[in-house]
């Protein structure tokens, strides 16, 4: 299997020796986002404005790619309070029109940098249209 490594400086960098987000065939698999700017500071606010950078991280990274938000196929999200949900059906409502994206989400014990929430997507770019 090739892989090849998707990096741009308009999401913030791994905070650890991961990528991005990685190609495989038509399938670009990025790795959780918690609510970072492009420098790598956490944004403070409510949970919705924490969405909205993760989403706007997501957004640019597969821009970089060739797609758009269009192209998401699954979202797993990772939150410390599930009572966050509808906050992010919210968010998710204003950026997805049907059909949906299929998703997961999971209420954990901690994220990193003590974030309310994580959120990793799997996209499908049509090979024409790859970055």
């Amino acid at each position: 299997v090739s892989k090849k490594q998707i990096h741009t400086s308009k999401a913030p960098p791994a905070l650890g020796p991961y990528s991005q987000a990685v190609w495989v065939d038509n399938l670009l698999f990025l790795s959780g986002q918690i609510p970072l700017n492009h420098l790598g500071e956490l944004v403070v606010g409510s949970v919705e404005e924490q969405a909205e950078q993760i989403f706007a991280n997501i957004d640019a990274i597969i821009k970089k790619s060739g797609g758009t938000l269009d192209d998401v196929i699954k979202l797993s999200v990772f939150v410390t309070d599930m009572g966050n949900f509808e906050a992010i059906n919210k968010v998710m409502m204003a950026l997805f029109s049907e059909p949906y994206p299929v998703r997961t989400t999971v209420e954990v014990s901690a994220l990193p940098k003590n974030s309310a929430l994580e959120i990793e997507a799997l996209v499908n770019i049509d090979p024409d249209k790859q970055g």
